[in-house]
């Protein structure tokens, strides 16, 4: 009876050009359609200033125009193009909300990673700080700090990233804690490998995967919280084209203009809906291999 060879892997170019394939060769017409939609979103968000037909900060029209071949959205309650501000807008909105994701996945996955890794007093103290952070009512928490900073973008996006961190540390440090019992570590370490290497070559990459698709997943509630604080007049002031801001600012004509508070509403629902479906798409790419 003959012996199965020991399986090889292959070479790395081969290996990524085998994964590519087998990614998209396995991906169905749904998560096609998802990566689509978040492609043109992020087009969108990085070309905004270009694919803007008019300056958004000024008047280019006769106020609260309709919506029709000159201005596709309208115009505002000043004449400005509602097309251009609604693009302008949800380039900030996307960015602001991959900011906030970056930064909490960066401070909550370096807290959960050394949890995790460290054990003992230093995972029992980093996670008792964490906790209090999530008891705190986030959004509260949130609104409180850019009132007590002044409304600006800047503020409103550290304002939300100081409440977004603790779901990363405890997501980091399950997964590396379900990782330090495993045999490869436990190998690595006999070999030699001192603390630094065992928390970054060996149980870090294992906390990845789980973290991207809780970062993904988190795209849409960003959106909608960033929105809200601007709708509250917490983003950056007039006349600076922002979502939520556009809407407040134009609830009083809802009923003779409605497209001026209805279109920036529109933008924000896009944008959810986008990083939703591709949110899902990822994370069932991820759990299926």
């Amino acid at each position: 009876m003959a012996i199965a060879e020991p399986y090889v892997a292959p070479l790395p170019r081969g290996r990524l050009r085998m994964a590519t394939r087998q990614y998209f060769l396995g991906t169905s017409v749904s998560s096609y359609l998802a990566l689509g939609a978040v492609a043109i979103v992020m087009l969108i968000a990085i070309f905004a200033n270009v694919i803007a037909p008019h300056n958004p900060t000024l008047p280019v029209g006769e106020p609260l125009t309709a919506p029709g071949a000159a201005h596709w959205l309208g115009t505002d309650e000043i004449g400005r193009d509602i097309l251009s501000r609604v693009l302008v807008g949800m380039r900030s909105s996307w960015f602001g909300a991959m900011i906030v994701i970056a930064s909490g996945v960066v401070i909550g996955g370096l807290i959960g990673l050394i949890a995790g890794a460290a054990g003992g007093i230093v995972d029992s103290i980093l996670m008792r700080i964490t906790d209090v952070f999530l008891a705190l009512p986030g959004p509260i928490l949130a609104v409180a700090l850019v009132a007590a900073l002044g409304p600006s973008y800047q503020h409103t996006l550290f304002g939300v990233a100081v409440v977004w961190w603790p779901l990363y540390a405890r997501i980091v440090r399950a997964e590396v804690r379900k990782l330090r019992a495993s045999p490869h570590l436990e190998a690595a370490r006999l070999a030699g490998a001192g603390r630094a290497r065992l928390a970054l070559r060996h149980l870090l990459p294992g906390a990845v995967p789980a973290t991207i698709v809780t970062a993904s997943l988190d795209v849409s509630a960003l959106v909608l919280q960033l929105a809200g604080l601007s709708f509250l007049g917490l983003g950056a002031p007039a006349p600076a084209p922002e979502l939520g801001a556009m809407s407040a600012r134009g609830v009083t004509y809802i009923f003779e203009s409605w497209w001026v508070p209805i279109m920036p509403a529109l933008g924000v629902f896009v944008l959810a809906v986008v990083a939703n479906f591709g949110g899902d798409a990822l994370r069932d790419r991820i759990r299926d291999r």
